[in-house]
């Protein structure tokens, strides 16, 4: 699969059937030695203005992808994984 196919595709929670977001908005964290895909940055945003120059992501492990349809990417998410980072 392409990078741009991938990037179309939204972000759906298997649980409890949430849309997470796109994957064009978010970041791939990938290995450069072996060009494996470790995990999504997904941007978690609070509000619609963005004031802070801090940013949260949603880090989803590659091994949560549950599967990868035509439209969607159904992830299966624990709360025990869900990690959150900050960058800026």
């Amino acid at each position: 699969m392409r990078l741009s196919e991938l990037c179309r595709k939204e972000i759906i929670e298997m649980n409890n059937g949430e849309k997470m977001g796109n994957i064009a908005h978010s970041d791939l964290e990938i290995n450069p030695a072996t060009g494996e895909i470790h995990s999504i940055l997904l941007p978690l945003s609070s509000s619609f203005w963005r004031f802070s120059k801090k940013k949260t992501d949603l880090v989803i492990p590659w091994k949560s992808i549950y599967k990868i349809g035509p439209e969607m990417i159904i992830v299966a998410l624990h709360p025990s994984q869900n990690v959150i980072a900050e960058r800026e």
